[in-house]
């Protein structure tokens, strides 16, 4: 408890080091990530991260200096190295774009490696340390890193407020960024230049191996959360800033537990809470609609049924659960489920193993059988289809139609067909003769 208070309050200045650092890194990451995503870029980040390996090896056998500005200097060329070689490769040849990342990952990563060998077989091997950034090490950050970091990020920053309206059409819609006289290319890669110093930015904290993830991970998470890209990329950035802090804290709490995975742990965990949580994107969300929609079909389906069931007989208004069973085809449990179901809506009324439509439910079925007949006719009569393969259709589309839809087709069809519309009968010339949908659907939410 001592420790984590001592955390708490920043007493340590290695541990605010290390905390602002990581949270520069969250937070441009999120920035940079959520148009590398939009861009289907994603895989971008992984690709330069791997190639930004050999640079640091050889800044490192040039200067024989560990300095950040040194090895970063050398880990941005070879990135941008990586970035002109998959434009090159995509452009000019018929390798796609997913194979060219892969090629310049493998090779620059292979090479990075083996220079890392020769390195750690050196006479100044073991004094390198350069296999941090190849896992990530943010303890290691002091003052002078955060320093650099800082100036990185605000530069990417600046940059992207600059040429946001450019990134922004880049992604929507390049014709028209074209049309004003854009270069796509030269736009193209001033955004993958950004991913390159972002990479760069959180390399030494989070490793070659897991600064993707700090790249695409806020930014998908925030995807979740919004359609619209200026609140995407702000919330991309809050979420990858407190995947950062939490990341140090947590970290700090067991000394032995490296910084940059914790963090893409945190990351991934918020990605997970906005997957299930989100108010529209969410899983529960869409499991919510769903279910709704399940809902709503099966009380149109069964106040239909009744309203064609009283169209049928001679005044009759109740009717035995047995006739429901028959006309909508569905097992008597299901039907009796649902007659329970609307009578808590008051939409029905349920007794002696009759069931009744109410005024409310009355008018809502006729709504609907209204709905089915009225679209059956426009499909027939716009000759759009056959009279015997109206049914399905009609069937599916009328849970959607609403107020204003059905009067634009009592219009259409009152002027172009001379049909009373006010008295919609059967388009088949006897009974209902709609599809029982219970038996298509039997399966769905039960």
């Amino acid at each position: 408890m001592f420790d984590f208070l001592h955390v708490l309050h920043l007493h340590d200045a290695t541990v605010r080091s290390v905390l602002f650092g990581s949270l520069l890194i969250g937070a441009t990451g999120g920035v940079l990530g959520s148009f590398a995503v939009l861009r289907r870029r994603s895989l971008m980040g992984d690709a330069l991260a791997h190639a930004a390996l050999p640079g640091v090896a050889l800044a490192f056998l040039w200067t024989g200096s560990k300095s950040l500005p040194v090895l970063i200097s050398g880990a941005t060329c070879t990135g941008v190295l990586g970035v002109l070689l998959i434009q090159f490769i995509t452009t000019r040849t018929r390798i796609k774009a997913d194979a060219a990342i892969g090629i310049v990952l493998t090779v620059f990563f292979g090479i990075g490696i083996v220079l890392l060998t020769h390195i750690q077989r050196s006479l100044v091997g073991n004094q390198a340390g350069l296999d941090k950034f190849l896992f990530g090490q943010a303890a290691s950050m002091v003052e002078d890193d955060v320093r650099v970091m800082s100036v990185m990020s605000l530069l990417i920053i600046v940059v992207v407020l600059l040429l946001y309206k450019e990134f922004k059409a880049l992604i929507f819609d390049p014709k028209f960024l074209q049309s004003l006289g854009y270069s796509l290319q030269r736009v193209d890669l001033a955004l993958m230049g950004l991913i390159v110093l972002t990479v760069m930015v959180g390399l030494q904290a989070v490793g070659v191996v897991l600064i993707a993830a700090m790249l695409i991970t806020p930014a998908v998470a925030a995807r979740f959360w919004t359609e619209r890209l200026h609140v995407m990329v702000v919330l991309a950035a809050f979420i990858g800033g407190l995947s950062g802090a939490s990341g140090t804290f947590l970290s700090a709490q067991a000394p032995r537990v490296p910084t940059g995975p914790v963090m893409v742990l945190v990351a991934t965990g918020l990605f997970v809470l906005s997957g299930l949580l989100a108010p529209r994107r969410g899983l529960l969300a869409r499991w919510r609609r769903q279910r709704s929609n399940v809902l709503r079909e099966r009380r149109h389906h069964l106040l239909r049924a009744l309203v064609v069931l009283q169209e049928r007989s001679d005044n009759a208004t109740r009717f035995r659960v047995d006739e429901l069973v028959q006309e909508l085809g569905w097992e008597r449990r299901r039907v009796a489920g649902e007659a329970r179901r609307l009578r808590r809506l008051h939409l029905v009324d349920c007794r002696d193993g009759h069931v009744q439509a109410t005024a409310q439910g009355l008018a809502e079925g006729t709504f609907v059988v209204k709905s089915h007949r009225l679209w059956e006719h426009y499909l027939v009569y716009r000759d759009i289809l056959s009279a015997d393969h109206v049914d399905r259709p009609a069937d599916e589309v009328e849970h959607l139609l609403t107020p204003d839809i059905l009067e634009r087709l009592e219009e259409i069809l009152q002027r172009d067909h001379g049909i009373d519309t006010e008295r919609v009968v059967d388009i088949h010339g006897s009974g209902s003769q709609y599809r029982p949908a219970g038996r298509e659907r039997n399966e769905v939410g039960t």
